[in-house]
């Protein structure tokens, strides 16, 4: 009989796109893998998702397929839906049809997530920037939310907004992530004053030195950064800032949400 499992779902969020949001989820989702969990990915940016491109799966079915098939009583299982990447890591991933994602209701959210949390160590689900119903639906049913945010004026404003609301209805399940490297000359805002602008603490920076230049070398191969063997050498203090987010982040300790008080 197969393993029954209580997975984790750990969502990735931003408030702006192009702050390496996708880059994040993929390498996690490698951190996980290198510590023998077995790991889903939801690609949950239903009208750019771009989990699949990254990877180089050939998915025929995605997850506006497994809606629609729960909404017309044709459900099988989870396993009929994802694109396996490699032995721990499976992909759910965002509609083929743009168009189809406007047909998605956020109702059936928690349901995929409870399915997955049965069959998975961790789910990361890779969301869209724009903070609609079904981002809300997964950053309510998440065990962990991460926020991505970069050294941008609109960006941390944006990220002050999202952290008055989750202050308003009492969330704490979420950390904050400084990414350097998505910008690495765009350093005129200081730590301290990005703490001031979004009233919130900054739990952890990736560093300018984990640039990729030849990044779109990875994507086409369709490998996952953290699982490089040469990466892991040449950026190894960064590889380990990952495991310790990837750590805090399905750490039972905060399994009452209380992070961010």
């Amino acid at each position: 009989m197969a393993k029954t499992r209580n997975g984790k779902v750990i969502s990735i969020s931003s408030v702006k796109g192009g702050v390496g949001k996708t880059t994040m989820a993929i390498n996690l989702a490698g951190i996980y893998y290198s510590m023998g969990k077995k790991v889903l990915i939801i690609d949950a940016d239903f009208f750019s998702g771009g989990i699949s491109v990254w990877l180089d799966i050939r998915n025929k079915k995605d997850i506006y397929t497994m809606i629609n098939n729960m909404a017309n009583n044709m459900y099988t299982n989870l396993e009929d839906y994802v694109t396996s990447y490699n032995n721990g890591i499976d992909v759910l991933a965002s509609p083929r049809d743009p168009r189809s994602a406007m047909k998605i209701e956020s109702k059936y959210i928690p349901v995929i997530f409870d399915f997955a949390r049965k069959i998975y160590d961790v789910i990361i689900v890779d969301t869209n920037h724009i903070m609609n119903e079904i981002n809300l639906m997964i950053l309510d049913n998440s065990y962990m939310s991460l926020f991505m945010i970069t050294n941008d004026l609109i960006d941390l404003k944006n990220m002050k907004s999202i952290v008055s609301i989750f202050k308003d209805t009492d969330k704490r399940n979420f950390l904050v992530c400084l990414n350097n490297s998505r910008d690495t000359g765009r350093d005129y805002i200081s730590l301290f004053d990005m703490r001031n602008i979004i009233k919130c603490n900054i739990d952890y920076t990736i560093s300018n030195s984990f640039y990729i230049k030849n990044i779109d070398k990875y994507v086409m191969d369709g490998e996952i950064l953290t699982l490089n063997k040469t990466i892991n050498r040449f950026h190894a203090g960064d590889i380990s800032k990952l495991r310790s987010i990837a750590n805090i982040l399905i750490d039972d300790k905060y399994k009452d949400g209380d992070i961010n008080e």
